[in-house]
């Protein structure tokens, strides 16, 4: 338990003044009580509850003003998100470089495969979107419980050009906001402007790969799951969008999937898609979003994944085969139910101080009745 008014606790220290008050009171009372012959003849004359209950009221005095005093300290506790109340927002990377070899039979597939094993195991309960993204981002399934509608989206995943990560990221951000009251959507602005544009510097350095410290409010349970295989080619940078997300308390996790490996892109005619989310000619250059020729479209950018999971408290995983991105998928459940949540208390230390002390008014009263 923590507290937002530690200094408030001072007021703890009213319980034992007027608890040593109390007993001197008694002893004082002893001492100027008048002596009979028989002590027992008077002890036979009370009864005996009598002889305890009149503490009852000042014992209960005296817990109500430590309740209330706990309650002004306004005590917070943490608690684990559990997965069921979290909805996971998968960020699936379609561009053409997924249908490379290296993976058997090619990256599509076997991240195909592990997403939809992933949603296979998760609890009941657990809403779950899907967007994919290219030379566009888009979502394809609003956060559903569905498991039948989730799979079905997956398996229809075909490739397109381009790679925008930020702008991806941006999308889960408000797919996350459409359902979670306490996360603010993108500037309409921004968004707007998230898939425009060549960024060439939109690649971090080392030096951006520094944790960022807990918000003190905790993070949101909703999260942010990017698996690509490359680099952005256009838009806003991924750690810009990252840097959205980190000011939501939305944790991203990346996942760098691919070797490093040159190898022939192969994809079935089902995954070959028309540039469904370019709306036109590629604006990246040839060879699948390449950036005009500047950079390995097959290369994925880690260090720039790695900087947008440090900078929203997310973790960056590394899967170079399809076991690996499975045992990563399998990760994930208790990431996320290890997010904590703080909850502010207070108000259940006033009732109780509040209804402590009725009663000892109420019992004072009633006992004393004439």
């Amino acid at each position: 338990m923590t507290f937002a008014s530690p200094l408030a606790l001072v007021g703890l220290l009213i319980v034992p003044l007027l608890l040593g008050g109390y007993l001197w009171q008694l002893r004082r009372q002893r001492r100027n009580a008048v002596r009979f012959s028989s002590v027992a003849l008077v002890r036979q004359a009370v009864p005996k509850r009598s002889r305890w209950r009149r503490h009852v009221p000042i014992g209960l005095f005296l817990a109500a003003i430590a309740a209330l005093a706990v309650g002004a300290a306004r005590p917070r506790i943490t608690q684990d998100i559990s997965i069921n109340k979290t909805s996971i927002i998968l960020t699936l990377d379609v561009s053409g470089s997924m249908c490379a070899t290296d993976v058997s039979p090619n990256r599509l597939t076997a991240a195909q495969e592990a997403a939809k094993e992933f949603v296979r195991n998760q609890v009941s309960g657990t809403r779950i979107g899907i967007i994919a993204f290219a030379n566009f981002a888009q979502l394809i399934v609003p956060p559903t419980r569905d498991k039948g509608d989730l799979i079905r989206a997956i398996d229809a995943l075909t490739t397109a050009r381009g790679t925008v990560i930020g702008a991806a990221t941006l999308q889960a951000i408000d797919t996350i906001a459409s359902i979670d009251p306490n996360v603010a959507p993108v500037d309409p602005q921004i968004a707007a402007n998230a898939n425009d544009g060549e960024r060439d510097g939109g690649r971090a350095t080392a030096a951006d790969v520094v944790p960022a410290p807990v918000p003190p409010e905790g993070y949101v349970p909703d999260i942010v799951v990017v698996l690509t295989d490359g680099a952005n080619t256009r838009g806003i940078a991924p750690l810009d969008a990252a840097k959205q997300a980190a000011a939501r308390r939305v944790r991203v996790y990346t996942i760098g999937f691919g070797t490093d490996q040159a190898t022939a892109l192969v994809c079935s005619a089902a995954q070959r898609g028309a540039d469904v989310f370019d709306g036109g000619p590629d604006r990246g250059g040839p060879g699948f979003g390449t950036g005009g020729g500047r950079r390995n479209f097959l290369d994925r950018d880690e260090t720039t994944l790695k900087a947008m999971a440090a900078a929203t408290g997310g973790t960056y995983y590394q899967a170079e085969d399809a076991d690996q991105l499975r045992d990563v998928f399998a990760k994930l459940p208790s990431d996320i139910h290890n997010q904590h949540e703080e909850h502010e208390i207070s108000v259940w230390f006033v009732f109780a101080g509040a209804m402590l002390a009725v009663t000892a008014l109420g019992l004072s009263l009633w006992w004393n009745r004439t």
